[in-house]
């Protein structure tokens, strides 16, 4: 009597637990696109100082970025799907501060400049006339 050992039952197991894991990795890294962009426009932001000019806004597009993050590693399907969309509105939030924070400077900027030529203005006698 030729009975099949277990050993091949295993080997089956082993290739259907490695095929489901490869498929999982494959899904992740078709979202991973939306991950680095958000990733990209965080950096931006940061180099821009929106921490320090925008510190509500920055930290809820990291917030966004870290529940993608934990999203795209989720065995849960709808999970994966929701990453993308978490991901996307982080690099959204990020631009945004990024946006606001260089308008803020530049704001200061022209202030300053205004200042300067006030100053100018009354050192050389001309007042407030343009």
């Amino acid at each position: 009597m030729n009975l099949r050992s277990f050993a091949y039952f295993t080997r089956r197991l082993c290739a259907l637990a490695l095929a489901s894991g490869l498929a999982v990795t494959a899904h992740a890294q078709v979202l991973a696109p939306e991950i680095v962009r958000a990733e990209q426009a965080l950096m931006q932001a940061r180099d821009a100082y929106a921490g320090h000019y925008v510190p509500d806004l920055m930290e809820q597009a990291e917030d966004g970025l870290r529940q993608a993050q934990a999203g795209i590693q989720s065995r849960s399907r709808n999970d994966r799907r929701q990453a993308a969309d978490l991901a996307l509105r982080a690099a959204a939030d990020a631009e945004l501060a990024r946006a606001r924070s260089l308008q803020i400077q530049a704001e200061a900027t022209l202030l300053q400049r205004q200042t300067e030529i006030a100053d100018l203005r009354r050192q050389l006698g001309l007042g407030g006339t343009p």
